[in-house]
């Protein structure tokens, strides 16, 4: 064992022609972050002339009023202008200072989302919901939010861009917190039903059933079903989703919430793309894959096809082209969350509030494995003694996830004449199991059935174990008659990270002779290692200056520290030297904020001005390791980053229009680049960082004709972004514009028992505008692979409850 510390349906052209039209006739817009309720006003606002409407957001949750850091927000009626079923990373991306692309029109596929913030990406943004953090985004072990909500159940979304509350709990987030919060159970019995249907034969229902208020209790629970075709290529999305809620009045100020989600998720995986590849108009994978953004794995044709001979005499479907076939590329997901929360009253200005939660985790991965390859690996664990079998045809790579989480949140508030004191506990244990080995399927075919009991190879089997403890402390302070608040808080964080088990082939077996000349031998055994990262003051500091009633100036600084994203992948490597690869240090960043907001008859907005500091990046590089002279490919530290920019979020709605009209702008200015270059003298100094776009500019305008109809048309811009890390010439993404639209009609008409009767129609990607959008960056030469826009996509919703 070695030890490392570190202290520090509707899919017909005239279906989409006669939405098409009425979306241009009826002139719409709102972009998801400028809409949200047709509720009271805030109470901070009743009195007040201020902007209203039923696509406007309650302008204190959309500027973050009275907040010291640039926070924003999207309330319950922005999220049901949605396409129905969209993810809770796709939420974000008209959010200012969000950089988002997804593949598909929703954003389900797990492995083609990317988040860009300020200087960080979506590995180092704290996500968290209803109180419970989530750990990790990665799909594999991790906990991406998107599993855990659905847009029906959510009653606003809130991100804190760059410098989140120290009392917010999170291991990841270097500055950016996300917090997601559902609406409380109803009071009254009720039924609420929506149906969607869309281009790739899209179904989705949504039903969730309310008991109303029954003694001290209220209750809800809910169940998703979608399923959906990929966009390109061959194979399906199916996802169930359950939520429940049990809301528990207990008397005064205290309640307690019980939350239970569980999300069964299965889809097929679809390729990325090489700018060649995309920009070719041969068809793909011999001539069955289709040209440009319409790439997709195929069904897997027989022997006899003309480029899926088999390469091995008397071996079927040996042939290295199986491998694009979709029956191999699937994923599986079952995930569980369970919370309670419990909010004591104890005192007048003081209260405790608690939360407890376990995750259960699993699920597996398939990828297939050419007859080439699984031949190498099998003859050289045979040698050995391992128990494999002889390679059939195209193999069946499984890829096993799984695991637990379980932990305590648990804060004090206590009012003291001007001052407001906090202060709280976070304990979190993160267990996960990763398995990788390749199976021959009942025949070698890859549309046939895995045969688990036919082994062909090892490649990994680890535990790893994530310890949290965060401790915060913050003090609010009213001076000036309430004019001057300031906010000065620290928190410590302490993160054990264990690691232990079979970290990739060289562990199983190993040749120490030549290709020609192989020497089997045994491979170099289970290996272990434990990495400590601790800070035990991070200080924030904040203060918000009433000009007068409606214009505020706000500044923050906070210090944070992540664990090192990746940390299973870093370890998992073997270096030619057989030692483990050596641990990074704890990325850390410095964030900087000053901005004002108002709040004027006609207009609401915020602007930020933010610097960004960023030490210890990771990033997959190649350096010597200690002991060889041979660079490796390794996660690694690979310096310092720095940002600078600005953020706006405004709407506005003329007077003279009479209420017809509004308009909403979010724009963003980031300037990202490395300070130093790489350890195996790569330079990186001055270059900007992939994938990371210079500007985003979004907005639209949505109208208001009758009581029953509301419309909207809105676009995104984004800039061009470099798919390497070293700025590559020929890595140069260009900018792309996309434009959204949707009309809602209805708005609360009633139809005898079925009441809030609605409908909505949904376009994405108006003029079919055909893009690359996602990046997987590169250090050098061109991005590893890329992915397309989706292309135009038409949704319809109808809604009611009873």
């Amino acid at each position: 064992m070695t030890k490392i510390s570190h202290h520090i349906g509707f899919s017909s052209k005239r279906a989409r022609r006669t939405m098409l039209a009425l979306l241009m006739s009826c002139s719409a817009l709102v972009s998801l972050p400028a809409t949200a309720q047709d509720a009271a006003p805030a109470p901070e606002e009743q009195g007040e002339i201020l902007v209203t409407g039923r696509r406007i957001s309650v302008s204190s949750e959309a500027i973050g009023q009275d907040r010291v850091t640039n926070t924003v927000g999207i309330t319950r009626e922005a999220l049901l202008s949605a396409p129905s079923g969209i993810s809770g990373l796709k939420m974000l991306e008209q959010l200012p200072g969000f950089n988002v692309q997804t593949d598909g029109p929703l954003g389900l596929y797990e492995f083609g989302n990317s988040v860009q913030v300020r200087a960080f990406n979506l590995d180092q943004i704290g996500f968290i919901i209803d109180g419970i953090p989530t750990g990790r985004s990665d799909a594999f072990g991790g906990s991406p939010v998107f599993r855990y909500v659905d847009n029906e159940n959510l009653g606003r979304v809130e991100a804190s861009v760059g410098a989140g509350d120290v009392g917010l709990p999170s291991y990841s987030s270097l500055g950016p917190i996300i917090s997601y919060n559902s609406i409380a159970p109803q009071e009254d019995l009720g039924l609420f039903v929506s149906q969607s249907f869309g281009d790739n034969d899209l179904k989705r229902t949504f039903i969730r059933f309310s008991t109303g208020q029954v003694g001290p209790f209220k209750a809800y629970v809910s169940r998703t079903k979608l399923d959906t075709d990929l966009w390109r290529g061959v194979g399906s999305v199916d996802r169930e989703h359950w939520e429940a809620q049990v809301h528990a009045d207990l008397g005064g100020d205290s309640w307690a919430r019980f939350k239970f989600v569980s999300n069964d998720f299965f889809d097929y995986d679809s390729p990325g793309l090489g700018r060649a590849q995309y920009f070719s108009s041969t068809p793909s994978y011999n001539g069955l894959g289709g040209t440009g953004r319409n790439i997709g794995y195929i069904i897997a044709p027989p022997n006899t096809t003309p480029g899926f001979a088999p390469i091995a005499p008397g071996v079927a479907y040996s042939s290295l082209a199986y491998i694009n076939s979709y029956n191999l590329a699937i994923n599986v997901r079952k995930d569980k969350l369970y919370g309670a929360t419990v909010h004591l009253g104890i005192a007048d200005g003081a209260w405790v509030e608690s939360t407890a939660y376990w995750e259960d985790k699993g699920g597996y991965g398939v990828s297939p494995d050419s007859y080439t390859n699984s031949l190498l690996n099998y003859t050289e664990q045979r040698a050995i003694g391992l128990p494999v079998n002889a390679p059939r045809g195209t193999q069946f790579g499984r890829s096993g996830v799984g695991g637990d989480r379980y932990g305590l949140t648990t804060k004090f508030h206590w009012e003291l004449g001007d001052h407001a004191v906090e202060a709280g506990l976070w304990a979190e244990q993160d267990k996960y199991h990763r398995t990788q080995a390749r199976y021959n399927t009942t025949d070698g075919s890859p549309a046939s059935p895995a045969d688990l009991n036919s082994l062909v190879f090892l490649r990994r089997d680890y535990r790893s174990k994530r310890d949290t403890t965060q401790l915060f402390l913050k003090d609010t302070v009213k001076l000036l008659d309430d004019r001057l608040i300031v906010d000065l808080g620290f928190k410590s964080l302490f993160l054990d990270y264990h690691y232990f088990g079979y970290r990739d082939f060289d562990d199983y077996s190993r040749n120490i002779g030549t290709a020609q000349a192989p020497i089997f031998v045994g491979g170099r055994g289970q290996h272990g290692a434990t990495a400590h990262y601790n800070d035990g003051f991070l200080p924030m500091a904040g203060f918000i200056y009433k000009l007068d009633g409606r214009t505020q100036l706000f500044a923050s600084f906070a210090e944070n520290m992540a664990l090192p994203k990746g940390l299973d992948d870093i370890f998992s490597v073997v270096p030619s030297t057989g030692v483990l690869a050596p641990a990074p240090r704890a990325e850390k960043s410095r964030n900087f904020e000053l901005g004002v907001r108002t709040n004027q008859s006609e207009f609401y907005g915020a602007l930020a001005l933010y610097y960004t500091k960023f030490d210890n990046r990771i990033a997959q590089t190649s350096i010597p390791l200690v002991g060889s002279n041979v660079p490796e490919n390794v996660y690694t530290n690979v310096g310092r980053v720095m940002a600078y920019g600005a953020e706006f979020t405004g709407t506005y709605k003329p007077a003279f229009l009479n209420g017809l009209a509004y308009f909403n702008l979010n724009a963003t200015y980031n300037n990202a680049k490395f300070k130093d270059n790489l350890p195996n003298g790569t330079l990186l100094a001055g270059k900007y960082l992939p994938d990371s776009a210079k500007w985003i500019v979004n907005g639209g305008v949505t109208i208001e004709p009758a009581s029953w109809l509301v419309a909207n048309f809105s676009g995104k811009y984004t800039s061009s972004r470099w798919a390497t890390l070293a700025n590559s010439p020929s890595s140069s993404v260009p900018g792309f514009t996309i434009f959204s639209a949707y009309v809602d009609i209805g708005d609360g008409i009633t139809l005898g028992p079925v009441k809030g009767v609605k409908a909505r129609f949904n376009l994405d990607n108006v003029f079919d505008k055909d893009v690359l959008s996602f990046i997987m960056p590169n250090v050098s030469g061109d991005g590893l692979f890329f992915r397309p826009q989706s292309p135009r996509t038409f949704q319809f919703t109808i809604s009611g409850e009873i």
